[in-house]
């Protein structure tokens, strides 16, 4: 018995030790990491990034807490991956002939991430941020959110600067900024629906008042 106990592969003793069960103890690679993106994500959005544990993901993917802390220091690490590996990536606005074509396709856009499953676990995220745990999630914040959302907005008003509805000088880094902060405040301060008509709402009645001739 000894001499068997001692021929098992680390990886099962693991499993075992940690709770893991049955065949999911024995996923690797994409389907393993899959798994346990999918149980952070959700614990997230049902419970919150406070609540969340390691040892919750871990059995939520019926994996080992060893298979996590291996590649992940912290559930903020772990986080910021699963979000990362979620999130769509950042898309041109094509020229659709007119500078509020392209801010309603460009709003509505991340309109619909935020209301999607990874938006939730965003939305949720974002609420319990303070300035401590801020600090965690800053550049990834800035990275993948609030510079793709900045920089493909004042791509939108240059753009219509050049073709004329847009007020020369209008297309500015601050005009910008003015879309993404508003998306964060409802998220994160009003807890509102980021749907069709606040997307519509912010072009029409903040975004263009701003810009236009």
């Amino acid at each position: 018995m000894m001499d068997q106990a001692v021929r098992r592969e680390p990886s099962e003793i693991e499993g075992r030790e940690a709770g893991a069960v049955g065949p999911a103890s024995r996923r690797r690679g994409k389907a393993l990491e899959t798994a346990i993106f999918e149980a952070a994500l959700d614990q997230l959005t049902s419970g919150g990034f406070a609540r969340m544990t390691m040892e919750g993901i871990a059995g939520a993917a019926q994996t080992g807490k060893a298979a996590l802390y291996r590649r992940w220091a912290s559930k903020a690490d772990l986080i910021i991956d699963a979000l990362g590996s979620t999130l769509p990536p950042p898309t041109e606005v094509p020229d659709l002939g007119s500078v509020r074509s392209e801010l309603l396709q460009l709003i509505q856009g991340y309109g619909a991430v935020m209301e999607s499953p990874v938006g939730a676990a965003m939305r949720a995220l974002m609420a319990e941020l303070d300035i401590e745990r801020t600090r965690d999630f800053q550049e990834f914040l800035n990275e993948r959110v609030i510079r793709p959302a900045t920089a493909a907005t004042l791509g939108v008003l240059r753009r219509g600067e050049l073709r004329g509805d847009v007020r020369p000088g209008a297309a500015t880094g601050l005009v910008a900024d003015v879309a993404p902060a508003m998306l964060l405040y409802r998220a994160k301060v009003c807890a509102g629906a980021v749907d069709p008509e606040f997307c519509v709402a912010l072009v029409d009645e903040v975004l263009l008042p701003m810009v236009r001739p």
